[in-house]
């Protein structure tokens, strides 16, 4: 074994980058790792290196300058052998070992079989991101119905619209660039329903006058959507879809204060996709076997606690972006360049940053306020089990539908969603509970966050990587 890196950055999204960029300008030497075929996360998802002169997906992305200006960083430094970049690396798991942390992954890059690789550093930053969070509707395990972060994956990721007629539902302001992206590749958008309502936002003004750019673009996309003639409809919710094989035709309705459908308002619209999305769930699977307390991060969800330099509560652990608590790849960027110099302060690196510490905290606060304000405007529906029937299906991989888990709850049996998880197996398929969980637990304890459940093992990995964990080595390492 060769000797060890400084750092191990777990994500190369806009957080990880950021990191492993002000790390290595620091004095570091560090491993950026991610599962991904190149760096930038989901916000900056570009084609396969081979289609890029066939498909390009330039349009679809926001600030550009920052992302080539990390990438830039990134190449000079692992020219000269202090970073290494580490793709499609899949990271199952995380632990302490003597001298700091042992980083568990599997290399997927072509090979013939899954080779095992081992990753130490006494420092660990994890810059994970966040995933869709869906609640379900009767008729949204159609084929067709996908989350809103599949729609804009498959555009950034190949140019690829995925229907000729969509519809849109959920809330937040993603579904704002996804429609709009949606609309200038060519597919007709036939409705986006946002639950919220507009005027929610009027009781955050300092948010919004402080970050400009955040509602200048919102304003971009209205415009593209107002060309388009694709109709914005609030206070409505998608409540089913229908179709023999294949989603046809979506229901909608609008929703009173509560989020219940309102008698007499249902519409049906044509349509062969539909894309919704309910905000997002910070990815917490490699934080929680490490002992990382979790806070409210106000938006329904529990998100990983840090002080003011991104420290988590175990020490010598790290985290930046989505999972502190969603707020976008500007607040992801300065705190994982916070994160990266407090790293360098607890190493007593010899180098300096080239970031201005004050002000990158100035921006993570400004960044936060709005985040909280837009999860206040954009609340989950209160009353959305109400769309529900006893036969719509919870947990697609294990097939348990609402009855059952309302049965499980009814004799106060479960008192939570892992409880529901004993006893109807709700969570216990192949996505282990990521997209039932949050609907789970808001059938069950509607009033708490969800919190996920601890997983030692963060994503599906072979027998024989398993038991060559412990031998694993890296010429990285």
């Amino acid at each position: 074994m060769s000797e060890s890196c400084d750092l191990v950055v777990v994500g190369a999204g806009p957080a990880g980058m950021a990191a492993a960029a002000t790390a290595l300008d620091g004095g570091l030497r560090v491993t950026l790792v991610d599962s991904g075929a190149a760096p930038g996360g989901q916000f900056w998802r570009h084609p396969p290196l081979f289609a890029r002169e066939t498909v390009s997906t330039a349009d679809l992305h926001h600030e550009l300058s920052t992302y080539r200006a990390l990438c830039a960083t990134l190449s000079a430094h692992e020219r000269t052998g202090r970073l290494a970049l580490l793709l499609n690396h899949h990271v199952w798991t995380t632990a302490r070992d003597e001298d700091g942390f042992a980083v568990h992954a599997v290399d997927r890059g072509g090979a013939p079989e899954e080779r095992p690789v081992v990753l130490r550093a006494p420092a660990l930053l994890v810059a994970t991101g966040a995933y869709d969070r869906q609640l379900p509707f009767p008729g949204w395990d159609l084929p067709g119905v996908l989350t809103a972060g599949g729609l804009q994956s498959l555009l950034k990721g190949g140019g690829v619209v995925a229907g000729s007629r969509v519809v849109l539902g959920g809330t937040g302001p993603f579904l704002l660039p996804v429609a709009a992206a949606l609309a200038a590749r060519g597919a007709q958008v036939a409705a986006v329903c946002e639950a919220a309502a507009p005027s929610a936002w009027l009781r955050h003004p300092a948010a919004l006058l402080r970050n400009p750019a955040k509602w200048a673009e919102g304003a971009r996309y209205a415009g593209t959507l107002a060309r388009h003639r694709v109709p914005v409809r609030t206070r409505t919710a998608i409540v089913g879809a229908e179709g023999e094989g294949r989603v046809a035709v979506v229901r909608t309705a609008s929703l009173d204060a509560d989020g219940r459908p309102v008698p007499g308002t249902e519409r049906r619209i044509e349509a062969d996709t539909v894309g919704v999305g309910w905000g997002f769930v910070p990815q917490l699977d490699l934080l929680l076997p490490l002992g990382c307390d979790l806070v409210d991060a106000g938006d329904g969800t529990m998100a990983a606690a840090v002080d003011d330099g991104q420290r988590t509560t175990a020490p010598g652990v790290y985290t930046a972006g989505e999972t502190c608590g969603v707020g976008g790849a500007a607040l992801a960027v300065s705190e994982g360049r916070v994160a990266a110099v407090s790293v360098l302060t607890d190493l007593s690196a010899p180098g300096r940053p080239g970031t201005r510490p004050a002000a990158e905290r100035r921006a993570v606060a400004r960044h936060r306020a709005f985040a909280r304000a837009m999860a206040q405007a954009h609340p989950l529906p209160p009353a959305w089990p109400a769309w529900l029937t006893d036969d719509t299906t919870i947990c697609r991989c294990e097939e348990v539908t609402a009855g059952a888990v309302r049965s499980a709850c009814a004799d106060d049996s479960a008192a939570d969603h892992r409880q529901v998880k004993q006893l109807t197996r709700a969570g216990m398929g192949w996505c282990q509970g990521r997209m039932c969980g949050p609907a789970v637990h808001g059938l069950v304890a509607r009033a708490e966050p969800y919190a996920p459940s601890e997983r030692l093992i963060a994503t599906p990995v072979t027998l024989g990587a398993l038991a060559n964990c412990g031998e694993s080595t890296s010429d990285h390492t």
